[in-house]
């Protein structure tokens, strides 16, 4: 047995539709419109350079002289990749 929609849903689509072209038909409507979709989209799906701004980096690859730790963790990086390479060429 097929279900009937009622007759009332149809009629209020069929209006809210009416009324969103009605709305959409001036030009300044549509621009907020798009703003709002568009911030919409952003919240939902940030872009990688947005998210790139938000990376917690503080010092970024200049270690201060006096911060053992930090200097330490640099030295081991740099003589892992010459390591690295040179187990490669040889």
């Amino acid at each position: 047995m097929k279900r009937m929609v009622p007759v009332t849903s149809i009629i209020v689509a069929a209006g809210m539709g009416a009324s969103a072209a009605m709305w959409l038909s001036s030009k300044p409507n549509r621009l907020k419109a798009e703003s709002v979709l568009r911030d919409w989209k952003r919240k939902i799906k940030p872009t990688p350079f947005h998210k790139s701004e938000e990376l917690p980096i503080e010092k970024g690859g200049h270690p201060h002289p006096r911060d053992l730790e930090d200097n330490n963790m640099v030295s081991e990086g740099a003589m892992y990749s010459v390591q690295f390479y040179n187990e490669k060429m040889q």
